[in-house]
């Protein structure tokens, strides 16, 4: 890679007043929303049936997966999260309406009878996820209800800044959508950011968005990613997925979530910056990528730049991975992460 790099500083308490400035702030989420339901045992023997674990269950819980994952995570942190997506008729349904109204969500899904609510059951034992069972369908959502859907959107886009699209691949996010999306934000005078969390299968349907957060196995990245803190050429494979991404879809900005290593925020397909990592330990990476878009938007929202929104998502995701199940960053914990984990060398690159 033939690069220069130069670093860049930030102030924490720059940053902590910025934390300060994401309560009330609205985001319009559309995506794909799901239950997460997680069985809790122990283990303490095999099956006679198979060799397979047997699991004493202990204890049940319930939480909000997918794009209703972003919406908690918004609200957890003061803003206003206006929420669309699709419900089944059923109990999974059900509970997921209470838990929006919990969460004080603005629950603007659509019901569609012929599609079950997408619902994850992850049995644990020991801290260790023993199984996963999916109850999905990924059929698409009926034109009426995309209409009404895309109606409500309109409307509640009058209001906010930002738009997040959470694609998780169960049939809602589509070409069509997408283009009914940009022309809902070309029509107005404020023109709000779309972002996006991507599925790979999806790209070509986003092309000309603000930014998308594709973790690396997303943007196409086939080695293992590994920064030296010297530079080199250790990031030569992330640099050519995030320039191809770039140049493909057209997109003003792209932020590749790297796992142990970071964040890298191209700002323009030769130019970007490397954020470390925040985490001081990993125990479930589930939702981390919720939180980050859902922090980015609410930052973006809020009038904070690129990086600064990124800086701030670094934070949030070092949180939740250290921490079982999909869950949302609160705004002290967000404050003690700032305050208690500092970054180490924030790296400007150009590409020549």
């Amino acid at each position: 890679m033939n690069a220069s790099f130069s670093n860049t500083f930030y102030n924490p308490e720059d940053l902590l007043a910025n934390i300060d400035r994401l309560a009330g702030n609205t985001v319009v989420i559309v995506g794909d929303v799901m239950l997460d339901e997680y069985i809790f045992g122990a283990v303490e023997r095999i099956s006679p049936e198979a060799p397979v674990p047997v699991v004493r269950i202990e204890s049940e819980e319930y939480r909000l997966g997918g794009a209703g994952n972003v919406a908690k995570n918004i609200t957890a942190l003061g803003g206003q999260a206006q929420l669309f997506g699709f419900l089944g008729s059923d109990g999974s349904g059900e509970r997921m309406r209470e838990m929006f109204r919990e969460h004080g969500i603005q629950d603007k899904c659509i019901q569609e009878c012929q599609r079950p609510t997408t619902r994850k059951t992850r049995i644990i034992a020991q801290q260790q996820q023993i199984v996963r069972v999916d109850r999905e369908s990924v059929c698409l959502p009926s034109t009426e209800g995309l209409d009404d859907l895309l109606h409500g959107v309109d409307d509640a886009l009058e209001k906010s800044r930002v738009l997040i699209v959470s694609d998780y691949g169960k049939g809602l996010v589509s070409g069509p959508v997408m283009d009914r999306l940009r022309t809902i934000r070309e029509s107005m005078a404020h023109k709000p950011l779309i972002i996006v969390d991507p599925k790979p299968k999806n790209y070509p349907v986003y092309r000309g968005v603000d930014l998308l957060t594709p973790n690396t196995r997303e943007a196409g990245v086939e080695s293992l990613v590994r920064h030296d803190g010297a530079g080199g050429d250790s990031l030569d494979d992330v640099f050519a997925a995030g320039k191809r991404l770039m140049r493909e879809l057209e997109s003003r900005e792209l932020l590749i979530t790297l796992g142990a290593k970071g964040m890298l925020l191209f700002r323009s397909p030769s130019q970007a910056v490397h954020i470390p990592t925040a985490a001081r330990k990993v125990y479930d990476v589930t939702g981390a990528g919720d939180t980050v878009i859902a922090v980015l938007g609410l930052a973006l929202a809020a009038g904070l730049k690129s990086l600064e929104a990124c800086l701030l998502a670094n934070y949030a995701a070092g949180v939740v991975v250290g921490q079982i199940g999909a869950t949302a960053v609160l705004p002290e914990q967000l404050r003690e992460a700032v305050n208690s984990w500092p970054l180490s060398t924030i790296r400007e690159i150009s590409m020549r």
